[in-house]
């Protein structure tokens, strides 16, 4: 697959024209005072990993998260783990997503809850970050590589622009022991777009490309139980939580995530969580 058709798949996949103005429809159906709004306001749809804002939480605590970090958050979506971790931990966060409309929503919704002067997002791609050498503090990316096939080039771009003694921290999906990944899932309608790695061969790129682990937990087992009530809630017969995943991926949505719980369940994908210093 070509750049530009990966970039225009990844685009079809993930950046539903209008997704901005959906969501402030449903706030307002919410009766929310959109002058304010807060991001735990947003969360339930701008934080749409495994675990939600919580597993967001627990990763910058791992991380040793403090005031005043530069971060970059690759694949940043909607903003919410950004938001986040700027209005908890003082840092000032720099989003980037190669879907155009996760970037455009993530800047509205961070004007909306007035933290524009410490959070913002660039269009653009991982495997060529468009930034200089050494600009970063830590790298945080949240299940986003599920989407990338070259791993290797990802994790030495995000070296190449932490500075010296910085930090890549990460939640992740990768692949478990047993195959054939069942689809759709959220990152994936079709396989052409799902690009998982298990565990060791991971761990054999990060080193490769400079970093030295610090922190690594299998997480699967502490989240399979809430992400099923998430995925009960979303494929609900009575209808989805209004401000949920399906503003997103549509219809499809509670499908989808049915599927991750099945794929969690019969070990073909694992939930990862890491910290890895750069050396």
């Amino acid at each position: 697959m070509s750049d530009n058709t990966y970039e225009q798949s990844l685009n079809t996949h993930y950046g539903r024209q209008g997704l901005g103005g959906r969501i402030l429809s449903v706030l307002e159906e919410l009766d929310k005072d959109l002058k304010a709004i807060t991001n735990d306001d947003l969360s339930p749809v701008a934080e749409f990993h495994i675990g939600g804002q919580a597993a967001t939480l627990e990763l910058a605590q791992l991380a040793g998260m403090g005031a005043g970090m530069r971060v970059l958050d690759v694949g940043s979506g909607l903003g919410g783990p950004a938001r986040t971790l700027a209005g908890h931990y003082g840092c000032k966060v720099t989003g980037l997503d190669l879907t155009e409309e996760f970037c455009n929503v993530a800047g509205m919704l961070t004007e909306l809850c007035g933290m524009h002067d410490v959070v913002s997002f660039t269009h653009g791609n991982a495997l060529d970050m468009p930034f200089d050498d050494a600009s970063f503090d830590l790298v945080w990316t949240q299940q986003a590589g599920m989407n990338i096939e070259d791993k290797l080039r990802l994790y030495q771009q995000a070296h190449r622009v932490l500075a010296v003694g910085g930090r890549l921290v990460f939640q992740e999906v990768l692949a478990g022991p047993v195959t054939p990944l069942q689809l759709p899932v959220p990152w994936a309608r079709e396989a052409d777009l799902s690009f998982l790695l298990p565990p060791d061969e991971i761990r054999d790129l990060l080193a490769k490309a400079g970093f030295r682990e610090m922190v690594w937990h299998d997480v699967t087992a502490r989240y399979l139980a809430e992400y099923r009530k998430a995925a009960a809630r979303t494929a609900s017969p009575a209808g989805p939580p209004p401000l949920g995943v399906q503003l997103i991926l549509g219809p499809e949505a509670g499908h989808m995530r049915k599927n991750v719980v099945r794929n969690l369940d019969e070990n073909r994908i694992v939930l990862v969580q890491g910290v890895l210093k750069k050396s």
